[in-house]
């Protein structure tokens, strides 16, 4: 187990459950509610409102990611003071908000892009600053309960966001629908403005320029975890990859309307398993610390690659390796976050939740990259076994860890 400092002791007197934590939840919940709808719906827009060839939609969602992920960078040195990180919280919602909603008045290509683009730097700029601002209104020996509660709301978010607006399109039509996502967005701002009102006043003290830290970061126990951290995350394919895995698959036994339906289910499932896995996770990070918690959750996906590269047609045998994959995404993300709160010095908290942003976003890119080549030159196969590969290497590192 990790050792408790003092402070954290004494932290732990108080509530873990209280109304900044809770309040940062519903941030997450509402936020993805708001935003997923922009994004289920952009394939759609973009090819049959605007018309434009479905190549476009992979330059912007790349910009987008790319973008995005630098932007996560430079919210982690805003994150490290305290008051810049309140502001750029705030601010940073209700951009992502305003900004992809406002793609559904778009009547170019280039508009829509530009918003989506513009929307997620201001979702990248906004990331550190929530992870931060979770650990001032968190006990410190609860990190684990409040991330893995944060981890959990995101989660249902992601899969109420979907079905939200395919319930709104069939209503209002496709612009009105994205339009309207502006308003979760803005109650996800307002979540926020909750939870600094319930955060420890702000000491006085002299603002430091800006600058993103990362010596002070990977030294120490951190640094060592963030070797494991890494070598997952290269691994950490787009879920996209496992709905067309299961759909190739099940086309050989369904229509393909049915294989596709069945593939969106399992991708239901997946998340459902990540959030009823987040809280859980966090619990058990507060009573054996940060390492197990990861090794479990890079174990599970390892299991899942493992058998998403042998499986057949099997809804069955697809199901449990999505409940796998969705476990392990719980359990990683909520000690991913919780660790880098235990972890990382107080003065760059917000630089450390920046970097560990900005490696989830370009080692999620360069995974789902490698193994889509993979896939299109080579096998399936062969690309869900370069994917496990990477998890055996994470695997070790955090073994290592392990040594003082």
């Amino acid at each position: 187990m990790e050792p408790r400092s003092p402070s954290q002791s004494v932290a732990g007197k108080r509530p873990w459950l209280n109304r900044g934590v809770v309040a940062i939840g519903g941030s997450s919940l509402l936020a993805d509610l708001g935003y997923e709808v922009p994004t289920a719906l952009l394939p759609a827009f973009l090819t049959s409102t605007l018309g434009a060839p479905a190549a476009a939609l992979g330059v912007i969602e790349g910009l987008a990611d790319g973008f995005g992920g630098v932007a996560r960078l430079g919210g982690g040195a805003l994150a490290d003071d305290p008051e810049r990180r309140r502001t750029t919280a705030v601010g940073g919602y209700a951009a992502t908000a305003v900004l992809t909603a406002a793609i559904g008045a778009a009547m170019t290509v280039w508009q829509a892009g530009l918003l989506r683009v513009a929307g997620w730097v201001a979702r990248g700029l906004r990331s550190p600053a929530r992870s931060a601002l979770l650990a001032d209104v968190a006990p410190a020996d609860a990190y684990g309960r409040a991330y893995g509660l944060e981890r959990a709301m995101d989660n249902l978010g992601a899969i109420g966001g979907p079905l939200l607006g395919l319930a709104l399109v069939g209503a209002v039509g496709i612009r009105t629908t994205i339009l309207l996502s502006v308003i979760p967005g803005l109650l996800a701002a307002g979540a926020i403005v909750i939870a600094i009102r319930a955060a420890p006043k702000i000491e006085k003290r002299e603002r430091r320029p800006l600058r993103i830290r990362i010596r002070p970061v990977l030294q120490g126990r951190l640094g060592r975890l963030f070797y494991g951290i890494s070598a997952f995350e290269i691994g950490n394919a787009a879920a996209t990859l496992l709905i067309l895995r299961a759909t190739d698959q099940l086309d050989a036994t369904h229509s393909h309307d049915r294989a596709v339906q069945l593939g969106l289910g399992l991708y239901a499932g997946y998340n459902l398993a990540a959030a009823l896995t987040s809280v859980p996770a966090g619990r058990l990070h507060d009573r054996r610390g940060s390492l197990l918690v990861l090794a479990l959750g890079v174990a599970s996906f390892l299991a899942a690659y493992v058998g998403f590269a042998a499986v057949g047609a099997s809804v069955v045998l697809l199901a449990v390796l999505f409940l796998l994959a969705g476990a392990g995404k719980g359990l990683v993300e909520t000690a991913e976050q919780a660790a880098v709160a235990v972890h990382a010095p107080e003065e760059v908290r917000g630089s450390a939740f920046g970097l560990l942003a900005a490696v989830q976003s370009f080692g999620n890119l360069a995974a789902s990259a490698t193994a889509g080549a993979l896939w299109t030159l080579v096998s399936p196969r062969i690309a869900f076994a370069y994917l496990a590969a990477w998890m055996i290497v994470s695997l070790t590192a955090l073994g290592l860890a392990r040594r003082p």
